[in-house]
């Protein structure tokens, strides 16, 4: 069972426990829908600062929304547009300061002023992206990259 728990420690230690909170909800469970509404969850709850985090899965011809944590998204997000589309095409993470300046940025909550999209790839196949956004500018720096990128492939191997 889940616990709710303030998150102590440095900000490395802190990002360690929730990746151990991460394996623990997804240990031994089948269902993807399951992993991916626990996960996004898990991220609201541990990135303060954060209106949205959530997933886009890709369908082999576009991204479509998945589980989140959030206000409701746009649904449907085709490859190399916005952020997201850019994220998953060109299968690395993308860490945007300010939305407003991204070329083709998706506006879904007028709220959202950074961004950061990792993509979902297992044995070399984009599965989605993890997407958070933030009311913030230059929310996202290099550790909670990192970070989001570790737990990106704990979620890929387990969906």
């Amino acid at each position: 069972m889940f616990q709710a728990m303030p998150y102590d420690g440095t900000r490395s230690e802190q990002f360690e426990a929730v990746l151990i909170q991460l394996e623990a909800l997804m240990k031994d469970e089948p269902s993807a829908t399951a992993n991916l509404a626990n996960a996004s969850a898990l991220l609201k709850h541990a990135l303060p600062d954060t209106n949205w985090a959530g997933f886009y899965l890709f369908d082999g011809k576009e991204l479509v929304l998945g589980p989140f944590q959030g206000l409701p998204a746009c649904i449907r997000i085709p490859l190399s547009r916005g952020v997201c589309g850019t994220a998953a095409a060109e299968r690395r993470t993308l860490a945007v300061g300010d939305v407003h300046a991204f070329p083709g940025h998706i506006a879904c909550d007028a709220a959202s002023n950074s961004e950061i999209v990792v993509p979902l790839i297992k044995d070399d196949r984009l599965l989605g992206v993890l997407d958070i956004d933030s009311p913030l500018k230059d929310r996202f720096d290099d550790e909670e990259r990192r970070f989001l990128e570790r737990f990106a492939a704990l979620v890929s191997e387990a969906i």
